[in-house]
């Protein structure tokens, strides 16, 4: 279906690069005959190519520090006079871990670094919301979306105080969207995307392998960045007008799976070595580390 936004305004967060699962988005809303406005931090603009993507979509940049009310009082304002009114939508692709990134593990954690993990990650989600609402920003049956991964439900090793954040961002769509749900029909969602290969996903350790497993697991393999947009777009649309406070998996069937045949062959074929290696006297690490 073409122009499943026509008509529609939006403010994009987080597109970055080309990799960036909110610059697919950004595209594919254009494309669908959306406005848009994009925000990033100033210093995500100077290392990334957002200003660049504003330029080929014809549309404004924004600076905006999403953990700065002040920043996203002023993003909202200026995005409604560029819009000449109220807008429709709202992407939030953002998360960031300072433990990640340092190489903190979880029961190491730096409490500071934590803190900025869950402000960045979550509570800038909820700040994003209040504001746009206190300045009665979003029409009536809009719809706001966030992307967050199935770390909120289930450990994962390796991902670390994001999984905290995404549970916290998770909640936050629930209580929020029974807010504006009830006054203006607005709706607010998440999707639990599949891992994909982003700047900001490839900080968590063993992405390739969990990217491997994953694909392994789901029975329609992962989901890629345009995958995702794809399915955002639907959400932005007004074919999901009922729609609203729900974690929506996008995974290829990850979510619902506890064993596939392809992950169980691989589990076998490595469990089979490992058992020759003891009968043989062979040296255990130089096994389990092909």
């Amino acid at each position: 279906m073409n122009n499943l936004l026509k008509g529609k305004k939006g403010i994009i967060f987080g597109a970055l690069n080309e990799k960036s699962i909110a610059w697919k988005i950004a595209e594919q809303a254009v494309a669908q005959g959306a406005q848009i406005v994009l925000t990033n931090t100033p210093m995500a603009a100077r290392m990334g190519g957002t200003q660049d993507l504003a330029k080929e979509l014809n549309t404004l940049f924004i600076p905006a520090d999403a953990t700065s009310v002040e920043d996203l009082e002023n993003l909202v304002e200026k995005s409604m006079e560029f819009f000449g009114g109220k807008f429709d939508f709202i992407l939030h692709s953002i998360g960031m871990s300072p433990n990640v990134r340092k190489g903190r593990t979880y029961d190491d954690l730096d409490y500071n670094f934590l803190q900025k993990t869950l402000d960045v990650s979550a509570i800038s989600f909820h700040k994003v919301m209040q504001v746009a609402r206190k300045k009665d920003a979003i029409n009536d049956w809009g719809s706001i979306v966030a992307l967050s991964y199935v770390a909120a439900q289930r450990t994962l090793y390796g991902y670390n105080d994001m999984a905290d954040a995404k549970a916290l961002l998770e909640s936050i769509a629930r209580s929020f969207g029974y807010i504006l749900g009830r006054e203006k029909k607005i709706r607010v969602n998440t999707v639990s995307q599949s891992p994909t290969a982003t700047t900001a996903g490839s900080g968590v350790m063993g992405l390739d392998h969990l990217m491997d497993f994953a694909e392994r697991m789901s029975p329609l393999g992962n989901a890629d960045a345009l995958d995702c947009a794809n399915y955002v777009i639907t959400l932005f649309s007004d074919l999901t007008r009922k729609v609203t406070m729900q974690n929506l998996f996008h995974d290829g069937g990850f979510a619902s799976m506890g064993m596939s045949r392809r992950a169980m062959k691989l589990y076998s074929k490595g469990l089979d070595e490992l058992v020759q290696a003891e009968e043989s006297n062979i040296d255990f690490k130089d096994v389990s580390q092909k």
